[in-house]
């Protein structure tokens, strides 16, 4: 790693945990007295620092660089959404990602290399400081597990975004480590691999109340089965966990194991995925917790407080509205999704039309008249104190139990067609023959604007990337704007992946190198 990425890390650690999330198991204040020298002594010091690891998970912005959630910039690279925002100044940086124009100084770019391996480092403090603790050895073994969980997710959005990454399982002792040579892919993603399956073998299933938030082994699985989707679609190469082939068979083993025994199931109604009363509920495989405890108020160190700032971004700016309050336009949706979702019921639950808002409607940048209904600023996700921008309370589903139903048909299951029925019945649609085609469109329909959609098309080839990702001269009816800023042709030279940030290269005096494209 470089030396900025390293003095960040060293100075938010020395301090060391952040803010906490708020959800019961990940509602604790780290205490910002201790420094690692003296700190890894008992249980509860353990379970401060793990929080500080979850905690990055949380990360939508990095102090001094850029605000980048997870989720809006997917979908902006995506041909589920446009950039949007106020004008074409306030959006400028995001529709370098739309329109695959992205120079190697984006500061979105290097907020999300920052924030990745933020979380590897702290990952990888607290399984080195992990024997010093007086705890009994289960104990250990499950924080050993949950860390190796949250490196391996690190990892798997940091290399699926930048491919050629240095791959460090320690920390950094001093300057003669500073700059790392980038691994090859096989070798990041095989230790993700193993990471996941040594987690998959010691975490728990099904969580209490109290420790909603903390990782399941169905979990670590599910997540298993993602990376080798996208592993095998774009390399076309089996992974290696440490001996452990892991392969079609294995991971579909893995997929049969959680739809059985896991206690997993779907909502009866869709919607509920994206509602309070739905957060950490049986659908839900892998959450991340987002709310407005502690209330936050600063926007000098927005990171520092629990809110969800992809929902602030993609929601409507509107005023003077009961149901919705002050978004920022980010993340138009596309009329190409609501065409390719016409006759399906997810659409009216997916995409939030500009004729459903009351209130005063401001129509900013690359204006489509639609927006996420998923992750928003409506009124049910409103905090109860602190800035409203920075205290959204809607917690972000990262897997969710119709996606293992699909990754296990998409993957052969026997049960392939009984699993893609389960899926639309769910929403009262026709059952039609699992192929591989009608599943793969199936994970369109069901999973849109989640995060997923960018993925799922680079897995299948730069040629279909290509033909999904360019669109030029479709426009919806209330688009506002010339045509020239809706449309969109991919730039399959970098092969979908983002460029290395260009002063991470510079600070490491041409150790790092540039990705192809760029």
């Amino acid at each position: 790693m470089k030396k900025n990425i390293l003095y960040i890390i060293v100075a938010t650690t020395i301090l060391f945990l952040l803010n906490a999330c708020e959800k019961d198991f990940l509602d604790r204040y780290p205490m910002d007295q201790e420094v690692s020298s003296n700190f890894y002594q008992t249980e509860e010091d353990a379970m401060q620092a793990l929080v500080a690891v979850y905690d990055a998970l949380g990360y939508q912005s990095i102090v001094n660089v850029s605000w980048a959630p997870f989720l809006t910039m997917s979908d902006i690279l995506s041909d589920d959404a446009f950039a949007g925002g106020a004008d074409a100044n306030d959006g400028m940086d995001e529709n370098e990602l739309n329109t695959f124009n992205i120079p190697a100084t984006s500061k979105i770019v290097h907020a999300i290399w920052i924030k990745n391996y933020i979380g590897i480092y702290r990952a990888n403090l607290l399984l080195e400081k992990i024997d010093e603790i007086d705890a009994s050895d289960e104990f250990k073994s499950r924080i050993i597990a949950e860390c190796k969980f949250l490196r391996a997710y690190f990892y798997f959005e940091q290399v699926r975004f930048f491919e050629n990454i240095p791959l460090l399982t320690e920390t950094i002792k001093g300057p003669s480590e500073y700059d790392q040579e980038q691994n090859t892919p096989a070798e990041v993603y095989d230790q993700i691999a193993s990471d996941l399956v040594d987690a998959a073998d010691v975490l728990p299933g099904m969580m209490p109340p109290a420790e909603y938030g903390r990782i399941s082994k169905w979990a670590a699985k599910a997540l298993l089965a993602r990376v080798y989707l996208f592993y095998n679609g774009v390399y076309n190469a089996d992974l290696n966990a440490g001996g452990t082939v892991v392969n079609q068979a294995l991971i579909l083993g893995y997929l049969e194991d959680l739809i059985a025994n896991s206690g997993h199931d779907l909502f009866s109604d869709y919607s509920m995925n994206f509602k309070l009363a739905g957060e950490f509920g049986v659908e839900s495989v892998f959450e991340i917790s987002y709310g407005d405890t502690p209330p936050w108020w600063d926007w000098t160190y927005v990171e520092g407080g629990e809110g969800n700032l992809a929902a602030q971004m993609q929601g409507p700016r509107v005023t003077g509205s009961s149901n919705w309050n002050r978004g920022w336009s980010f993340g138009t949706v596309s009329q190409k999704l609501v065409n390719d979702m016409q006759g399906d019921p997810r659409l009216e639950k997916t995409v939030l039309f500009e004729e459903e808002l009351d209130g005063n409607l401001t129509k900013g940048y690359q204006h489509t008249g639609y927006y996420s209904k998923k992750y928003s600023s409506d009124a049910e996700h409103w905090g109860s104190g602190g800035q409203f921008e920075l205290n959204r309370t809607c917690n972000f589903r990262v897997i969710r139990f119709s996606d293992v139903l699909l990754m296990a048909a998409e993957l052969g299951s026997p049960n392939a067609q009984q699993y893609l029925d389960r899926v639309r019945a769910r929403v009262e649609m026709e059952s039609i023959p699992a192929t591989f085609e009608n599943i793969y469109k199936e994970r369109r329909l069901e999973l849109s604007l989640e995060g997923l959609r960018y993925f799922d098309v680079i897995r299948r080839g730069l040629s279909y990337a290509s033909q999904e990702l360019t669109s030029v001269g479709l426009r919806g009816p209330n688009y506002i704007g010339e045509q020239v800023i809706f449309d969109v042709t991919f730039n399959s030279a970098p092969r979908g992946l983002l460029p290395i940030p260009q002063r991470e290269i510079d600070i490491s005096g041409g150790v790092l190198k540039q990705n192809t494209g760029y």
